[in-house]
Formats: structure tokens, C-alpha cells, sequence
């Protein structure tokens, strides 16, 4: 082996190696300061995914002479209409067949009682209640605990207000201040960091908006073939059942699991055991092809990340962090990705001409 281009391939390995671990370790600084300060971050972090999917509506404004504060406003106003659309979508058919759904599940409630009471449990009215009663001393023992859990919950839902309310405020600023930080930046990072740092920036400012379109793509298809199978099966609330589950294709594992979940139960108390089979067969059918095939094809290649990279970041994602960690996985694997593909390009020897120390 020539000596020469052996000195040259052990120097560019230590090199990359070098930057490899600086990278590692930049990584795990930021990894730890977002978590110090995730109820700022959280937001945050909210408010620029909002961004990337209402950028272009700004952007178009923005090109047809609107002035920048009239576009934000415009648009996070419209985006706040179309959240509170949705949910009126779905709230107003639920309230229209509530009373349906509320006597299906009477029906339901004594279908099972009237099981209980025949083989092979054979239990007459006094057993019953007293199962009932055992539960509801159970339930009794157990209200300090219950109390403490909806403590629990009651700030949980105040912490998710007040982190709605931030990321409206920040998606405005964005929309509004957003193609200023760049130019700002340049102007102000000192040395080669002004290059650097704008550049890693726009180029992950992209990866996370081609992340946001494959998601809602992912959750449209979701929405379209499960919502298909619901018609065909005659399960009532099909439309605010669609709209639910391309909602909860953005919050992985949980938003599935909770948008089947309702699905199924309603398909129970109104079409019947068989038919919530049925129903529950098309959810698990669907959301496994899109969890396993079309999930890692869709992201890895809007993401420009391999899909065995997308599924392996979501499973160590959602051991990490839970429901946050499996939701930030795939847009923070492409980040890094970014990084890692522009560093090599920075630290990238032409063949013909190696560098050498010594």
C-alpha cells in the first residue's frame, strides 16, 4: 500500500472521527438543555412544526404585497378557524347522535349482563350487584388516589392551554419576523459560524417541513381507507371518526391507538360485536401497512433518511422520551442527518489532492 495515500486515509478517518464525537457531544448538550427547559422548548418546538405546514399560505400573501404583520395575522387566524372547523366537525354530528350512541351503549351494558347471568358464569341478580358493590368500596378505598389523579390531569390540561396559547403567539412571530433570523444571523455570528450556522439552519428549517407534509399525507391515506371501511361496515359518525384519526396519525402509537380505540367502541355500541371485529380488523390492517411500509417509504423519502433509520429512531425515540420522544424521532433523525451530510461536504478531501500534516 503506498504510504502516502495510507497517511492520507488514517487522517481523514481521525478527522471525521474527531468531528464525529464533537458532533456526539454538541448533540447530547443540546438534547440536555431542551430538556431543562422543555416547558419553553415544548412550544416552541410546536409553534415552528405550525410553521412549516402555514408558511407557504404566508408566504404567497407575503408575495402579493400584503405587509408581513397582515399575512401572519391572517393566516394564524385562519389556521386557529380551521382548528376550531374540525373540531365542530366533529363535535356537532356526536351531539346529533348522542342519544343513539347513548342507547347503543344501554344496550350494550345489559347485552353483557344479560351474558353474565348465562352459562358459563350463571350469575343471578345478587351476584351482580354484588360485584357492583365490591367495585364501588374498591372505587371508595381508593379516592385519595383518584383525587390525585384528577389533580393530575386538571394541570396537565392548564399546562396544554397555556402551551396552545404560546405556539399560536410564536407561530404569529414567525410567520411575521421568521425571514429576518437568517439575514440577522449572518450579520451577527461571529467568523465562519455566519456561514455555517444559517446554512444548518435553513437546511433543517426544510427537513422539517417536508416532515409535516408527509405527515399529513400518512394521516389522509390513514383517514381515507379507514374511513372507507367505517361506510362499508354502516358505523354512524364516519366523517368526525376520519377527521379524529388523520388528527391522531400526528401523534404516533397514542393518537392510533385512542382514534381506533373510539372507533371500534362506537362500531360496538351501535353495529354490534361482529362488526366491531370487523372494524377493528380494518384498523389494525391499516395502521400496520402505514407504521411498517408506508410510514418509512413516505418520510425516509421526503426526509431523504433510510427507512430502517425512521423506524429505528422511533422505537429508541419512544424508549427515551414516550409519546414526545416516538413524535420527534423521524424529524430529528433527519436533522442530524443535515448535519452529518453537511459536515462530510465541509470536511470532504479531493482525491487528487489529500492533505497531509508533517
Amino acid at each position: 500500500m503506498d504510504p502516502v495515500r495510507a497517511r492520507a486515509a488514517l487522517y481523514g478517518a481521525a478527522k471525521i472521527s474527531a468531528w464525529s464525537l464533537v458532533v456526539a457531544a454538541a448533540a447530547v448538550a443540546v438534547l440536555w438543555l431542551i430538556g431543562a427547559l422543555w416547558m419553553a422548548a415544548w412550544p416552541i418546538i410546536i409553534a415552528l412544526l405550525l410553521t412549516t405546514l402555514t408558511w407557504p399560505v404566508a408566504r404567497f400573501l407575503r408575495g402579493h404585497r400584503w405587509p408581513a404583520a397582515a399575512a401572519a395575522l391572517t393566516v394564524t387566524a385562519g389556521f386557529l378557524l380551521l382548528v376550531f372547523g374540525v373540531a365542530a366537525l366533529i363535535a356537532i354530528p356526536v351531539g346529533a347522535q348522542a342519544g343513539l350512541v347513548a342507547e347503543g351503549v344501554a344496550r350494550g351494558l345489559q347485552t353483557l349482563q344479560d351474558w353474565a347471568q348465562g352459562p358459563p358464569l350463571n350469575l343471578d341478580n345478587d351476584q351482580l350487584d354484588s360485584v357492583v358493590d365490591a367495585v364501588v368500596n374498591q372505587v371508595q378505598s381508593s379516592a385519595s388516589d383518584i383525587a390525585g389523579v384528577v389533580v393530575g390531569g386538571v394541570g396537565t390540561v392548564v399546562s396544554g392551554v397555556v402551551t396552545a396559547v404560546l405556539s399560536v403567539v410564536l407561530l404569529f412571530f414567525f410567520l411575521k419576523d421568521g425571514p429576518r433570523f437568517l439575514p440577522w444571523a449572518r450579520n451577527n455570528l461571529p467568523g465562519a459560524s455566519a456561514v455555517h450556522v444559517p446554512e444548518l439552519l435553513s437546511r433543517g428549517y426544510d427537513v422539517l417541513g417536508r416532515f409535516v407534509r408527509s405527515q399529513a399525507l400518512i394521516g389522509f391515506i390513514d383517514a381515507a381507507f379507514i374511513g372507507l371501511g367505517l361506510l362499508i361496515v354502516g358505523v354512524p359518525l364516519v366523517l368526525p371518526l376520519s377527521v379524529l384519526i388523520f388528527v391522531g396519525a400526528f401523534v404516533p402509537i397514542v393518537g392510533a391507538f385512542v382514534a381506533g380505540a373510539v372507533a371500534v367502541l362506537i362500531a360496538l355500541v351501535s353495529n354490534g360485536f361482529v362488526n366491531a371485529l370487523i372494524v377493528l380488523a380494518i384498523i389494525v390492517v391499516v395502521q400496520q401497512l402505514e407504521g411498517n411500509l408506508l410510514q418509512p417509504v413516505v418520510q425516509g423519502k421526503g426526509l431523504h433518511v433510510h427507512p430502517a433509520v425512521i423506524l429505528l429512531g422511533v422505537v429508541v425515540g419512544g424508549q427515551l422520551a414516550g409519546v414526545v420522544g416516538a413524535l420527534l424521532a423521524s424529524p430529528v433523525a433527519a436533522l442530524i442527518a443535515v448535519v452529518w451530510r453537511y459536515l462530510r461536504d465541509q470536511l470532504s478531501v479531493p482525491p487528487e489532492d489529500p492533505v497531509i500534516d508533517g
